[in-house]
């Protein structure tokens, strides 16, 4: 073979070998199987709720609550206290609830079902105040029904309610409690005189302000 052969031979097989496809052997591999994510299931609350303590706050009839039973749906929902203080649960019945704080009667919903289910977990808060309210009427920001959630003064009161209007008599103010008419002023108590006045609001209280 002469090397004129030879050396064509060499530069054939080199582009032979360059031809040749690329091989990754990563790319060889079977591809690892991803195993899938494992669901986890959270219990949220869907709604905040009325702003109560639940430790100080005193449930009463026509309160609206929030029940929350773990993985028990069917039990889990709204429910109303009954005008004589009670709650009517699946399973387990007639509830006492008034006068108790959600933090009581939780514990008590939970001792209930432990008679019919394995360590239930259940959860209780106040959706809506209907026991506790107030009222505002007259020359006010904003007049209507306001539950009564937590110890409040008149002047506290007439605040949330955006205030006195442009032309209101804040002289004049009159809590109306049944057949009691008790004087506020509040041109004293904004400056700090007279703060007797300036009383705790009762549950079905009206405030007229002229």
């Amino acid at each position: 073979m002469s090397s004129i052969e030879l050396s064509r031979l060499i530069i054939g097989f080199m582009i032979f070998v360059r031809l040749l496809p690329a091989q990754n052997p990563s790319a060889q591999q079977d591809p690892k199987p991803v195993a899938p994510a494992e669901e986890k299931t959270e219990v949220t609350a869907s709604s905040a709720g009325a702003a109560v303590d639940p430790r100080s706050y005193k449930i009463g009839p026509e309160d609206v609550l929030l029940l929350r039973v773990w993985r028990e749906s069917d039990l889990s929902g709204l429910i109303t206290v009954r005008p004589d203080g009670k709650v009517n649960l699946l399973l387990v019945g007639e509830v006492d609830a008034s006068g108790l704080t959600p933090v009581e009667l939780e514990a008590r919903i939970t001792k209930a079902y432990e008679k019919v289910l394995k360590n239930p977990i259940v959860s209780l808060q106040v959706q809506k105040v209907e026991s506790k309210r107030y009222f505002l009427s007259g020359e006010v920001g904003k007049a209507g029904a306001f539950p009564l959630v937590r110890p409040m003064t008149v002047l506290e009161a007439i605040t949330l309610a955006g205030g006195l209007r442009e032309f209101a008599n804040g002289k004049k103010i009159v809590v109306m409690r049944g057949a009691e008419r008790i004087k506020f002023n509040y041109n004293e108590v904004v400056k700090g005189k007279k703060l007797e006045q300036n009383i705790q609001l009762l549950p079905d209280d009206h405030i007229f302000v002229p």
